[in-house]
């Protein structure tokens, strides 16, 4: 096993380590087109994506951490889990399906939900982790969406590991003898590609797909979503704003029977932001450097968002809560997890985009720590 690297810090404050200076790698380079930066981003999932499930598991975005004795005891999967009941609670979602309600974790009650299940997308779906998580424990049909034909493969993987045992287990002699054989019992039940997951009548699938496509891919669905769902995704998209119209189409429209009652689909949305008013100096010093290793686009506002979300018919629910402060530990988390030879030699092997990715760490807790780089929760209803 090799030895994590030491690390130390430089004149100027940032902590650093020998890998990392081993490794130097200038950042701030501009993207060349749009379409390549999304070539890139697919690679880059592609390869990558192995690694992210072995240093940070099946979440593969922010632990939240809201709390003094929530940052000295939780651990960077219940942040995560943190996270997610987050947005449940600002977006009103329900709890899971068979509890009159619940008190969670954050101190919101909520009712159950007493009708059909929701139909969730998420989009930017990684390996899966949210999108089982919603499934299981709101016992909802959850689509899931991603660029990387790598993080279909591992999210199927995973999800069908975490079936239901009855699901998951040959009951019959002709499963027994197709599984004896190498082969799969057909299954009429499973046509449509979900997989069951928990015990709530849950179920997952995943497609590979281009989350600009995704209006035209699901336009033809009989009836909307209830619920988007993005975490850390949408920072990716060239074309924001043709995201959020395609959220305003396939959401449900309000006054119908389904869980949200007579209010129509919610856009659930997690991202990271450039702070308003952000001068040269932190934008040439913080932001470019994480454009350029984290593979974004030019970053946003939130201001920004809530403009293209109105602008596309939605009504913000609430105001956007930034919590950068909740989750900035996420990175000196993942500084600490970085430090090993073979994962830099990994990166070195991928040309400069893995160097600059694994050097763009340090960038990302600079932005925090100089409040030039925000994270922000915000939730949207079509009415």
């Amino acid at each position: 096993m090799s030895t994590p690297t030491p690390t130390n810090t430089n004149a100027t404050g940032e902590e650093t380590s020998d890998l990392s200076k081993q490794y130097d790698t200038p950042l701030g380079l501009a993207h060349t087109t749009m379409q390549a930066l999304k070539d890139r981003i697919k690679l880059h999932y592609d390869l990558a994506s192995d690694y992210y499930l072995n240093l940070w598991g099946e979440h593969i975005h922010h632990g939240y951490w809201p709390t003094d004795a929530s940052k000295a005891a939780d651990t960077k999967e219940t942040a995560q889990l943190n996270l997610i009941r987050l947005l449940l609670t600002i977006s009103s979602l329900p709890v899971p399906v068979g509890e009159e309600e619940e008190e969670d974790s954050l101190g919101t009650t909520n009712k159950r939900n007493t009708t059909t299940p929701l139909r969730i997308l998420d989009v930017g779906c990684g390996v899966g982790g949210t999108t089982r998580y919603l499934a299981s424990i709101l016992g909802a049909t959850v689509t899931g969406i991603t660029i990387s034909s790598k993080q279909v493969q591992i999210a199927t993987r995973l999800s069908k590991a975490a079936a239901a045992p009855a699901a998951a287990t040959p009951t019959t002699a002709a499963a027994a003898a197709a599984a004896e054989d190498g082969e799969e019992e057909e299954d009429d039940s499973k046509d449509d590609g979900f997989i069951p997951v928990g015990e709530k009548g849950g179920k997952v699938r995943f497609i590979e797909l281009d989350a600009e496509r995704m209006g035209e891919f699901f336009a033809t669905a009989e009836k909307g979503f209830d619920v988007v769902w993005i975490t850390e995704a949408l920072s990716h998209f060239p074309n924001k704003a043709l995201f959020f119209r395609n959220a305003f189409q396939l959401l449900r429209a309000g006054g119908g029977s389904g869980s949200g009652g007579g209010s129509g689909g919610k856009l659930v949305l997690a991202d990271w932001f450039r702070a308003e008013g952000l001068g040269e100096g932190g934008f040439e010093g913080d932001i470019k450097p994480i454009e350029d290793g984290m593979l974004l686009p030019p970053l946003c506002t939130q201001q920004q968002y809530v403009d293209f979300a109105t602008g596309a018919g939605l009504a913000l629910v609430g105001e956007p809560k930034d919590i950068s402060k909740d989750v900035s530990k996420t990175w000196d988390i993942s500084w600490s997890l970085v430090q090993n030879p073979s994962l830099w030699a990994f990166a070195f092997s991928q040309g400069r985009d893995g160097i600059a990715f694994l050097q763009a760490f340090r960038a990302m807790r600079r932005g925090y720590a100089n409040g030039s780089f925000r994270y922000a929760v915000m939730s949207f209803v079509k009415q």
